[in-house]
């Protein structure tokens, strides 16, 4: 269902309710002309008249009446769980799902959760030991940890723990005469 029509409805479910539309306007934010236009839009589009209007009041024909059971208590559905999704948002919970090395696991994801999961009693971690190249959007990951340079072509790579210097990079920082003692102990 488009979006307009979805909002024709809301507009008509509020005059029907109300049983006018300056209180039903004043509900929705908008003007009695606009909220007007949009009900006589939907009537004409259903082809049915919806509302009796007399200069005094506004009351559901028998069309409308049955719109009104049938569409209310939906949209009122609707409304309630549009606001226990927004309650989402502030109280974080749900599986976070997560594939891993166990180096990794060890070393940088369990002490970081072990910090963070006391503070999220409704987070709950599945995490899975893997080695290879796991394809975390087929397997409805949330998360792979791996070291090093592994990482996918098409995947977002992030450092998440400390990093070791290669071995090159660790040359070129010993001096000359280093370099010469670390040889002959060899």
């Amino acid at each position: 269902m488009p979006n307009e029509n979805l909002n024709d409805l809301m507009a008509f479910v509020a005059v029907a309710k109300e049983r006018s539309f300056t209180r039903a306007a004043a509900r929705l934010g908008v003007s009695q002309s606009a909220l007007s236009h949009t009900v006589r839009g939907l009537e004409e589009r259903l082809g049915l008249r919806l509302l009796t209007r007399t200069t005094r009041s506004v009351a559901p024909t028998e069309a409308g009446d049955r719109l009104l059971r049938i569409a209310a208590p939906r949209l009122d559905e609707i409304a309630t769980e549009m606001a226990a999704l927004s309650e989402l948002r502030d109280k974080p919970s749900g599986t976070i799902r997560i594939t891993a090395h166990d180096h990794a696991l060890r070393s940088v994801l369990w002490p970081a959760l072990q910090k963070l999961l006391p503070d999220y009693p409704d987070v709950k971690v599945e995490i899975v030991i893997d080695y290879g190249l796991t394809d975390i959007v087929a397997e409805r990951y949330d998360a792979g940890v791996r070291t090093g340079e592994m990482v996918a072509k098409d995947m977002v790579a992030v450092r998440i723990g400390p990093t070791c210097a290669r071995r090159s990079s660790v040359r070129r920082r010993i001096s000359p005469a280093a370099r010469g003692r670390r040889r002959r102990r060899t």
